[in-house]
């Protein structure tokens, strides 16, 4: 289908485009900025007075809930909320059930995706089999059936050893590998270390948890060369590691969550289980300094972290609730609010939920304008309205997972269009 945007301020941090202008698609690519190519004609002509268009947000961190966990959160749902957040490709990580170890099962994920016709999914393969952190999975089959790079999701990778060999083996076919940084016995906990959870009487994270595994795994970096992901980093001095790391040239990129960005431990409230994240909520100044690392390029990325966790697994005592929370659907506003509030500007926010994490996708696909709006690129945008305002409500949420920290926040931007290679997804 042939389709005109007009009116729209078109903004791509990729390029440096911030201007009024109108966008032509055809044959899902996109043909003309600016001006038709000759002998367009439309078939379909949206109007994006006062909206910005944007490319469709690029989500590294969202779990979908299948296969295995179907009784969370269906692929059809989770699906249907990215692309009414305006995420039109998206990074699940391995722990499904069954784990994602095997070609088989990516495939099979990957085509029920496409079936869908909605994001694109790139799946994350497991680093070994069953994340029980001893035997290496098959890098190479799982990185041809689709897999755009190998972590453990939240399960620590306990064995030096065995991440060292990980790390070797990928480093020589040229795999990135996805860690969350946390030591295995010092992350037992469920809220971080500190005055408020030493009042509650839960068990804490300290930062060391999170700084220990940092330094690991960037030893490792060093003696290996391989490349290396950071998933959702929590704390300054992680943020203080990486910079350093980065200063010292070592490819290391690491992303952080909407909910460490925007809350404190201070919200968990009066043990309010939807506050109950993995990584936990940390203090103020560890929120102070994942803003100023994301504006500044040290943190790379914004991610959803979106875990749909059903009501009965939310009602249980805080310590015994399970983590996760739904975020598809917020990341576009939250991320607009912490570029306005931060003074990184209209641009940043983009960028980091965009073009940022698109570069860090490593797949085919990728290369195809995903992220960004480029004549002859894949037509995956976003038509958001920034001046609309609304408020979370639960039960309106898309997603099959209902629990959020944010529940009856207020919010600023939502997409009012999605546009997945030039077919309407969303509005």
């Amino acid at each position: 289908m042939n389709i005109l945007i007009t009116n729209g301020r078109v903004v791509d941090p990729a390029s440096g485009t911030d201007k009024l202008t109108d966008i032509a698609i055809a044959d899902g690519k996109i043909a003309g900025i600016g001006r038709a190519p000759a002998g367009f004609k439309p078939e379909r002509t949206l109007d994006a007075t006062g909206c910005i268009v944007t490319p469709g947000l690029v989500d590294l961190a969202a779990r979908l809930r299948e296969p295995g966990y179907e009784h969370e959160g269906m692929l059809e749902s989770e699906m249907a909320a990215a692309i009414a957040g305006g995420v039109t490709s998206l990074v699940c990580p391995p722990d499904t059930d069954p784990v994602l170890d095997e070609p088989g099962l990516v495939e099979m994920l990957k085509f029920r995706a496409e079936k869908l016709q909605c994001a694109r999914l790139f799946p994350l393969g497991a680093l070994t089999r069953n994340l029980a952190g001893g035997v290496l999975t098959e890098m190479a089959e799982l990185t041809e059936a689709g897999c755009i790079g190998f972590g453990q999701a939240d399960v620590p990778l306990a064995d030096t050893q065995v991440l060292q060999r990980a790390l070797s083996y990928a480093s020589t076919f040229g795999y990135t590998v996805w860690l969350r940084p946390q030591d295995r016995d010092l992350g037992k906990g469920v809220a971080a270390s500190g005055a408020l959870a030493t009042r509650l009487g839960l068990g804490g994270v300290p930062v060391a948890a999170e700084t220990i595994a940092i330094f690991t795994i960037i030893e490792l970096m060093k003696s290996t060369g391989a490349r290396v992901h950071l998933c959702r980093i929590s704390s300054a001095r992680g943020v203080a590691l990486v910079r350093e790391a980065k200063a010292q040239g070592l490819p290391l990129t690491c992303d952080v969550s909407i909910n460490s960005l925007h809350l404190a431990d201070t919200d968990i409230g009066f043990f309010d289980s939807r506050a109950r994240l993995n990584p936990p909520l940390r203090q103020q100044g560890d929120r102070d300094a994942l803003s100023a690392a994301l504006a500044d390029g040290t943190i790379d990325a914004l991610v959803s972290d979106h875990t749909p966790v059903e009501a009965d697994a939310k009602t249980l005592p805080f310590a015994e609730a399970e983590p996760g929370a739904t975020g598809l659907e917020l990341l576009l506003p939250l991320a607009l609010q912490w570029g306005e509030r931060s003074g990184a500007g209209l641009a940043r926010a983009i960028e980091v939920v965009t073009s940022a994490p698109a570069r860090l996708l490593n797949a085919t696909d990728a290369a195809s304008g995903i992220g960004r709006i480029v004549e002859g690129g894949v037509a995956d945008l976003c038509i958001a309205d920034p001046s609309l305002e609304w408020q979370v409500v639960p039960e309106a949420l898309r997603s099959q997972g209902k629990h959020t920290p944010f529940s009856s926040y207020p919010m600023q931007g939502r997409a009012r269009h999605t546009l997945v290679a030039g077919r309407i997804v969303h509005g």
